[in-house]
């Protein structure tokens, strides 16, 4: 639900699936961290960090209504796309489970992408 600014409305659906996929993402990370295979998961722990970030930075331009949100949701997309698979490789809930919720992102994303 936008809390402002209707104009934004449109965007509300991606918004909403952005900010929760930073949130795995990070919730994720610092799982990831704890584990005892920590070092066989640097590259999972790097692209968690980009999606985080790239996925807070979608949702704050969409929410000012920025004129290229749509050309950075195709770029979080392809984050989304690329940290699922890299979660995916991990067998532990809490990947699988960040994996889940980057590609319903990544989906989202791309939806935007083409309005």
């Amino acid at each position: 639900m936008t809390t402002v600014d209707s104009s934004v409305q449109q965007y509300q659906k991606c918004i909403d699936a952005c900010n929760k996929c930073m949130q795995s993402c990070e919730e994720c990370l610092t799982s990831c961290l704890k584990e005892a295979d920590v070092q066989a998961r640097v590259h999972c722990i790097n692209i968690l960090r980009d999606c985080a970030d790239i996925c807070s930075m979608a949702s704050q331009w969409m929410s000012r209504g920025s004129m290229y949100a749509n050309q950075f949701c195709q770029l979080c997309a392809l984050i989304c796309d690329a940290c699922a698979t890299e979660c995916a490789k991990f067998k532990d809930a809490h990947c699988q489970e960040c994996a889940n919720i980057c590609r319903q992102c990544a989906e989202e994303c791309r939806q935007m992408a083409t309005m």
